[in-house]
């Protein structure tokens, strides 16, 4: 994940890698809020920015799934992708940078139909807001 901007409480970032596909591509852009405390802030269901637990220098984008001992249980979206809460367990308050509130997604090549074109254009922008039912499935897990 790369940052844009300087120590404001509303960033850009860029998604790099595979872990919270399908909501989220590799190349994406999301509208990211700083957070002061990761117990506070966060829902279950929030899609968040962390600094790995294992690896500090390196931010990370997961969905809250739930409150335990210890932090927040953090999952990927992509079930085939483990980095997360899985390896490294829960996540500790102070690591949770910030809450992603919307996503941006630059179009992939260029659109040769109005179809095409209108598509891309009614996806491009979505807000992020916890689903309930989607972090039921995923604590089953």
């Amino acid at each position: 994940m790369r940052e844009q901007g300087a120590r404001l409480s509303w960033q850009l970032a860029e998604v790099t890698g595979p872990s919270m596909a399908p909501t989220l591509l590799h190349g994406d852009w999301l509208l990211i809020q700083r957070i002061a405390s990761g117990a506070e802030q966060v829902r279950e269901g929030d899609v968040v920015v962390l600094r790995h637990p294992l690896q500090q220098d390196l931010l990370i984008v997961k969905r809250a799934v739930e409150r335990r001992e210890g932090g927040w249980w953090v999952l990927g979206d992509n079930t085939f992708v483990e980095n997360d809460s899985r390896e490294f367990g829960a996540v500790p308050d102070e690591l949770v940078m910030a809450r992603a509130r919307g996503r941006f997604r630059p179009p992939g090549e260029v659109q040769r139909s109005v179809a095409g074109a209108a598509s891309w254009a009614a996806s491009c922008v979505r807000l992020l807001r916890p689903d309930r039912s989607f972090s039921r499935r995923l604590r089953a897990r």
